[in-house]
């Protein structure tokens, strides 16, 4: 009987071992992350634009697209400036006759078309009276954003009016027109 009993007891030993619930951990954890990029200060303009024709000795004025400038630097100081050049306008073989420099093209950005973010946006030449002779070297501010904070963008629509000198020859002329911003 003693070893019924030893082994009833046994049995029971190990019946009540399986039966209870394994202990949980009172706490665990898990590593999270998420990166930031960096925000950038970009601008955006059109990849060509026709302003037209004219005649010798007359102007030919025509409007350029859409510049775009987005700041997402999300700055305390969220100023910045866009500035244009131009290269100068040649036909065939750039020879005599055939070049219309840079300088002979007047630039306005005119008013801003929208706005987003807070500060104060200022177009170069709100007006065609207000309109700057562009330059192959010297840069001229297109638009400027100062003050503000975070986020911020503007858009233009700039003309151009070339001042087409009398001994220009007939042909299609191509300059580049250049924006950058800062």
């Amino acid at each position: 009987m003693r070893r019924a009993l030893l082994f009833t007891t046994a049995a029971a030993a190990v019946v009540g071992l399986a039966a209870e619930p394994a202990l949980a951990a009172p706490s665990d954890s898990t590593t999270a992350t998420f990166t930031i990029n960096t925000g950038t200060l970009s601008i955006d303009t059109p990849g060509s634009a026709n302003l037209g024709s004219g005649v010798p000795g007359a102007t030919v004025t025509g409007a350029l697209g859409q510049v775009t400038v987005t700041d997402q630097r999300a700055a305390a100081n969220a100023s910045w400036t866009a500035t244009v050049t131009s290269t100068d306008f040649t036909t065939a073989s750039g020879g005599t006759g055939q070049v219309i420099p840079a300088s002979q093209v007047d630039y306005w950005s005119g008013p801003a078309i929208s706005t987003v973010g807070n500060g104060t946006f200022t177009p170069g030449q709100p007006t065609s009276a207000a309109a700057q002779p562009l330059s192959n070297t010297t840069p001229l501010t297109a638009f400027t954003h100062s003050g503000g904070t975070g986020n911020n963008s503007a858009i233009w629509n700039p003309n151009l009016i070339v001042n087409v000198p009398v001994s220009a020859e007939g042909g299609l002329y191509t300059g580049t027109v250049t924006h950058s911003v800062a």
